[in-house]
């Protein structure tokens, strides 16, 4: 994109200097922000503005008829008794989390495979979270559990209050069904918590001034004893304060046995360095972009997120594949061991995710944005591979695999076809389908159809469109835009029963995209969109939103955009940059105001993705595009509806309240709500999810249905 020299000029004034250009509004910069104390996230003057804005909201919203019937039909898809009890595969049996309407917090529960494969699952209780909430007067939310191999006896349990990414560790004893007395117990803290051994475990978290990153992540990592006092742990790493985080790691096979332990820094998005403990601590000579995956067939696996050659080859690997170490060689010498090639990427696919049975890999992978499952097994020197014959055209994910047997569970599913549970038993090929969702909407009046885009440089877009197969081509259908963009996170066909009911059922359009930046297509896909070329992201939206106006599936009157944190940025974006294409923004969770993020909740954390703001160079790029900074005099915004939670401790609320001041500030329409509990993702159980998305699909119908 061409940049006039005058705007250049601006944006290295706005950087440069201390103080902003102007003291107006329209062009208020870091310096002049007159909506600060909206970053006070607990402050008594903020939190009363956002209660008034929540009054506010709620008043124009609930007050249409249309959310009575929204909210009902969302908390009853939400709360259904028939919905797929999603299980992990355990030594103890499958073990599900559960919510409904008695069980609003949840409860941990287990039954056996052969009570699973029932319509009626006899479980057993081993948590009730409602009840402990109640017993110890806590907001409690279950963030999940990590339990110790190969018993899988004891448990690390993670509570959130609230909901935040912030939580408190106890250990729990799956067995007794009761907490550890004087068991491993952390206060809260963002934290990483791994065992070792049944009396020890490897710590990374906030232990006093200086152990943090500017991200608010831990870098120094402690062992910790049973019966050991946190204050005694003893510092086995200690990474350095620029790093975005670092973690401790336990390397075991599917038995359990320990192979090595160590710490990952994550010294940028995507970007790690591995060291090995040991009486001298071995920095592993792996490039920067990669991952350890864990083991399989004895052998140490590593994803590839860019090409590289090692020392020991004269041909390099490609970008987004999977290689492997031999176990028994990597651990004599981990810096000379000799890599082999186990999957690499054909054109237009991506490793879409990978698990380790007792005796198999299991991959998936994404094939223009459409899955398939394999099996690898390691035999003779080599790597077989043979196909899981699972339905074709659908999004397949692991959903669960055992590391005692080669069982696992695949999640099958497509925009208008109801996900399916299925069982693979990779000793006998069995496959089965064991649980099935039913129909939450009315799929035979609905099409899917998948177009490009192309953007400004050239590039075709992929995107899917789901429209009534009666449609008007005039321009006339509301149409929500979905995007996401970033992070090497792909969107791919889903079922989804709430925007079915809510929007598809009503005679309505929706789209998914697939835009540089995601995963859609590996990580060149990703890394094209990145940093300096993050506006080819909010090029390739907009391109869409433009094909499908061309095309006259929708117009500008009846087209809506629609995401939430990286996709909030998109949508801000969009309306920034090009208001005159929409008539409604849905605006979750969403970073805004790119001047500040590195300032705000975990946002440091996020700089190898979009850039930093205190270099000059990088600030004029993220000033650019910023929303919050471009939401200027004589424009005319489609009315956005912004949602936050009070408790999200990763993309602070201040980006979407600051926002919201702004636009009333200009004269500007805008809707604003903030829930309390949920962390990032804004609601903390059924009920409030209902809420929420009720809210949603109220004002996206008031803006884009309503004549």
């Amino acid at each position: 994109m061409k940049t006039s020299l005058f705007l250049a000029a601006s944006l290295s004034m706005s950087c440069l200097m201390t103080a902003g250009l102007s003291q107006t509004l329209a062009s208020s910069t870091m310096a002049d922000d007159p909506f600060l104390w909206l970053e006070d996230v607990g402050g008594p003057r903020a939190l009363a503005w956002v209660q008034a804005e929540n009054n506010k909201t709620l008043s124009a919203l609930q007050s249409d008829p249309r959310y009575q019937r929204f909210y009902g039909e969302a908390l009853h898809i939400l709360q259904a008794k028939d919905r797929i009890p999603y299980v992990s595969l355990g030594k103890l049996g499958l073990n599900n989390f559960w919510q409904d309407e008695s069980q609003l917090r949840g409860v941990m529960r287990r039954t056996t495979l052969e009570s699973y494969r029932t319509q009626s699952p006899r479980w057993e209780t081993v948590l009730d979270v409602d009840a402990l909430a109640d017993a110890e007067n806590k907001n409690w939310i279950f963030k999940g559990a990590s339990c110790l191999p190969p018993e899988e006896r004891l448990c690390l349990l993670r509570l959130s209050e609230g909901g935040k990414d912030a939580v408190f560790v106890r250990e729990f004893d799956e067995v007794a069904k009761t907490f550890v007395t004087n068991g491993f117990e952390l206060p809260e803290g963002k934290q990483e918590v791994t065992w070792v051994n049944s009396d020890t475990v490897l710590i990374a978290r906030d232990w006093g001034e200086g152990t943090t990153t500017k991200s608010g992540y831990p870098y120094v990592v402690k062992e910790l004893r049973r019966a050991q006092p946190l204050a005694e742990a003893h510092e086995v790493f200690r990474g350095e304060p620029t790093d975005v985080a670092v973690m401790p790691f336990v390397l075991r096979d599917s038995e359990g046995r320990v192979h090595a332990t160590g710490a990952d820094r994550i010294i940028r998005s995507f970007e790690h360095e591995y060291v090995l403990f040991a009486p001298e601590p071995i920095k592993l000579n792996l490039p920067k972009k990669s991952t350890i995956g864990g083991i399989a067939s004895g052998r140490l696996l590593v994803t590839l997120n860019e090409e590289w050659m090692p020392p020991s080859r004269d041909t390099s690997f490609s970008v987004g594949s999977i290689i492997s170490y031999d176990l028994a060689e990597w651990k004599q010498d981990p810096l000379r061991a000799r890599p082999t090639l186990v999957f690499k990427p054909g054109p237009r696919q991506a490793l879409g995710g990978f698990t380790a049975t007792r005796n198999l890999l299991i991959l998936t992978i994404l094939d223009n944005v459409q899955s398939r499952a394999f099996v690898y097994e390691y035999r003779q020197g080599t790597w077989l591979t043979r196909p899981i014959p699972l339905p074709e055209n659908a999004s397949v994910g692991l959903a669960a695999a055992s590391h005692e047997t080669d069982e696992a569970m695949f999640a099958v599913s497509s925009f208008l076809s109801p996900t399916m549970l299925w069982y693979f038993d990779g000793a006998t090929e069995r496959l089965e389908t064991v649980k099935t969702t039913p129909p939450r909407f009315d799929a035979s009046r609905i099409v899917v159809e998948q177009f490009e885009a192309i953007s400004r440089d050239g590039t075709r877009i992929p995107y899917f469109l789901l429209r009534p197969k009666g449609a008007r081509f005039d321009g006339s259908t509301p149409t929500l835009l979905s995007g996401y963009g970033g992070f090497q996170i792909p969107l791919v066909p889903f079922y989804a029963g709430l925007t079915g009911r809510l929007w598809l059922e009503q005679g309505n359009a929706y789209v998914v995209a697939n835009l540089r930046g995601g995963g859609e297509f590996g990580p060149q896909w990703h890394q094209t969109a990145q940093g300096a070329t993050k506006q080819r992201t909010w090029d390739d939206f907009i391109a869409v939103a433009e094909d499908l106006i061309r095309r006259k599936i929708t117009s500008p009157r009846r087209l809506g955009v629609v995401g939430g944190s990286q996709g909030g940025l998109l949508v801000g974006t969009a309306i920034t940059q090009r208001p005159d294409l929409f008539n409604a923004a849905i605006v979750q969770v969403p970073l805004l105001d790119m001047l500040r993020f590195t300032k705000l909740g975990a946002g440091a954390s996020w700089i190898g993705e979009y850039g930093d703001p205190t270099v000059p160079e990088q600030c004029k790029w993220l000033e650019a595009y910023s929303p919050y900074q471009r939401l200027v005099l004589g424009k005319t915004y489609p009315a956005p509806f912004i949602l936050t939670s009070t408790k999200d401790d990763r993309v602070h609320p201040a980006h979407g309240r600051k926002a919201a001041a702004r636009l009333a500030a200009l004269g500007q329409p805008y809707l604003y709500y903030e829930n309390v509990d949920g962390g990032h993702s804004a609601a903390a159980n059924p009920i409030e999810q209902a809420r929420q998305v009720s809210l949603e699909y109220t004002y996206a119908s008031r803006r884009l249905v309503d004549e």
